[in-house]
């Protein structure tokens, strides 16, 4: 564009052709730049479409997004002062007389604004339970949140629609569980007949450990959020830890059935993020993930070495777990 414009500044005066040289050589210059970019957009395109750095890149969207659930959970909980009644006494007044409010609209849940919410609520003297959490699919027309009390359901539903945002697809944004799936469907994809990409789906299987492993140390979900008076005026769906294991291995270990090598990434990945583990909960739902995989290599592995490979990774994950016990984090 610069140089097409320059062409108009070549003319045939009175005082002979005029050649703009300064414009010429910043034409060439940039003609330079331009190629040194398109080279750097090229080598960038080809290093970024590759497997490994797409996998690479979604763990670390996933990471960053752990961490920032978790700085605001902390933060949260380090203001809060907790007044009014108890999240179980509130829960049992909405279900005897609490009102459903509808989802306005079809679609995934994709963002909450939890203080529009609370303030909402406050302006109202109510509280809301929310039904579903950001990544879940709501349906317009059925319950997406109960009111108490149930005079306040009206006004609340008015104003519902500006704490909230539903579309057509899911996003990370307070959706953890949607890289987690994301990562999943890479490695059962590479794991079907048609791909067979046994090494994608392990190294998927490496990075859903390390998620894990964060989740385990740090994972602390906000059920509630309150008022400046300290009174509960949200109250969220939960989110529990073992559903984030079942989402990491249920299908790669149903897709990897019959396959020594990912059932022994998995297990190896199960003992990884045992170590970070503190309660007896989160041990009992790696076991379950374990126990599973161990019976699927007894049923569908014929090769007695692969079984005894296998075993031997399961019985490392109950030494670990055998010393976590007594020597907790």
């Amino acid at each position: 564009v610069y140089a097409t414009l320059a062409l108009g500044s070549v003319a045939h005066g009175s005082r002979g052709d005029f050649v703009p040289h300064l414009s010429v050589t910043v034409a060439l210059g940039l003609v330079l730049a331009s190629l040194g970019v398109l080279i750097y957009f090229i080598h960038h395109i080809a290093k970024s479409i590759q497997l490994p750095q797409v996998i690479a890149s979604i763990a670390g969207d996933l990471s960053l997004a752990i961490d920032a659930e978790i700085v605001s959970g902390a933060r949260s909980a380090a203001v809060a002062v907790e007044a009014g009644a108890s999240v179980t006494e509130l829960l049992h007044r909405m279900a005897e007389s609490g009102v459903a409010v509808p989802a306005p609209r079809s679609g995934y849940l994709q963002f909450v604004a939890y203080d529009t919410l609370v303030g909402i609520a406050a302006r109202s003297g109510a509280v809301v339970q929310l039904l579903y959490r950001p990544g879940h699919f709501v349906v317009e027309g059925l319950p997406l949140a109960t009111v108490w009390p149930g005079d306040a359901a009206a006004g609340v539903a008015r104003r519902l629609e500006r704490s909230h945002v539903t579309g057509p697809h899911r996003t990370l944004t307070q959706d953890l569980a949607f890289a987690i799936d994301q990562l999943v469907e890479i490695a059962i994809r590479a794991l079907s007949p048609a791909v067979n990409d046994t090494f994608t789906a392990l190294t998927c299987i490496d990075w859903l450990g390390d998620a894990l492993c964060k989740i385990s140390v740090r994972w602390n979900p906000r059920t509630v959020h309150r008022d400046d008076h300290g009174n509960i005026r949200v109250i969220l769906a939960e989110v529990r830890y073992e559903r984030f294991v079942e989402r990491a291995f249920d299908k790669i270990r149903q897709a990897g059935r019959g396959m020594p090598a990912v059932m022994i990434r998995q297990l190896d990945a199960l003992s990884r993020v045992m170590q970070y583990t503190s309660t007896e909960e989160q041990r009992a739902s790696l076991f379950e993930q374990a126990d599973m995989l161990l019976e699927s290599s007894e049923e569908s592995v014929a090769a007695d070495p692969d079984r005894v490979d296998v075993r031997r990774r399961y019985d490392h994950l109950v030494s670990i777990a055998d010393r976590m016990i007594g020597n907790p984090p």
